[in-house]
């Protein structure tokens, strides 16, 4: 019991106390009743990681770690409806979603910061340059994007057919776990002879999909698979990283990231050979490296 104790000679100042490494975990308003986790690891530029469908901040343990011993200030947060966020009924468009973004950026005081936003989350990157001109952003990364547009139209033949968007809702409505654990397995190129990464893992990438709220998870897929972001691109005027895999059988490259390279003019293409959707995982450490050295270019 008596090691539990300070010693009443000491105070506060003789002890080494960063007052921002104290603040690393916390919670931000962003709307009436709705507050988003938010982690906020290191010093240095601000880089905000911005997670995919249906996961949580906790899909990029491995790019954290790493950036913030690179020198970097690294922002992750869980989406509304998703991981330790509120889960509300409503809220789960792109518009309200690049509000919760920017509230973020506001109320941490950003600037300078490097969006990079992973499949679903690249659409939270256009559209707040779109919505809020790209305020306090300098940089921008888009891996594994869904952006500029994934549903199948008159326009848009290369799309997904609105008929696979409503396979996939039905599935979730009828067992969500089962569907998250044969998609994970998409997700990664897990094959019966390939297989990237550990069953523990596959196992663990299912867990925190399901945290997510049945709601948030199905009208996310809505927003994902129907917004059209192709008369947005424009507006992205800061130097931009897109990576993609040509394997990538939940986002196929031909329908996002090479129509987004050719849409947005400031850009650096890399293209992962035989890789699948979930990068942040298989090409962990091919993916670091790009990132950080786009992030010092």
């Amino acid at each position: 019991m008596e090691n539990t104790i300070l010693n009443s000679d000491h105070s506060l100042k003789d002890f080494d106390f960063d007052i921002h490494e104290q603040n690393t975990d916390k919670y931000i308003k962003t709307a009436k009743n709705v507050q988003l986790y938010v982690k906020d690891y290191g010093k240095g530029k601000p880089v905000i990681l911005i997670h995919g469908w249906p996961l949580s901040n906790e899909m990029w343990e491995y790019q954290i770690e790493f950036l913030v011993q690179n020198n970097y200030r690294v922002i992750a947060y869980d989406r509304r409806g998703f991981g330790k966020s509120s889960q509300p009924w409503d809220g789960y468009d792109y518009d309200t979603l690049a509000d919760d973004l920017s509230e973020i950026i506001e109320q941490l005081q950003l600037e300078n910061a490097t969006l990079v936003g992973f499949s679903m989350g690249g659409g939270e990157v256009v559209r707040y340059f779109s919505r809020h001109g790209g305020k306090g952003v300098t940089k921008a990364a888009l891996i594994s994007s869904i952006i500029p547009f994934l549903l199948q139209t008159d326009d848009n033949p290369e799309g997904r057919p609105k008929e696979k968007g409503e396979t996939t809702a039905t599935a979730i409505r009828e067992d969500r776990i089962g569907f998250l654990e044969n998609f994970g397995k998409i997700f990664f190129g897990v094959t019966i002879i390939n297989k990237p990464l550990s069953t523990p893992l596959l196992e663990y990438f299912t867990t925190l999909c399901s945290a997510a709220s049945p709601r948030a998870t199905l009208k996310c897929a809505e927003s994902l698979s129907n917004t059209d972001f192709r008369d947005e691109l424009h507006t992205i005027k800061v130097p931009t990283l897109i990576i993609h895999g040509d394997d990538d059988k939940n986002v196929p490259i031909e329908v996002s990231s090479k129509k987004t390279a050719e849409a947005i003019a400031n850009n650096t293409f890399i293209v992962y050979e035989g890789a699948p959707h979930g990068l942040f995982y298989t090409a962990k450490d091919r993916l670091n490296e790009d990132l950080l050295n786009f992030l010092n270019s």
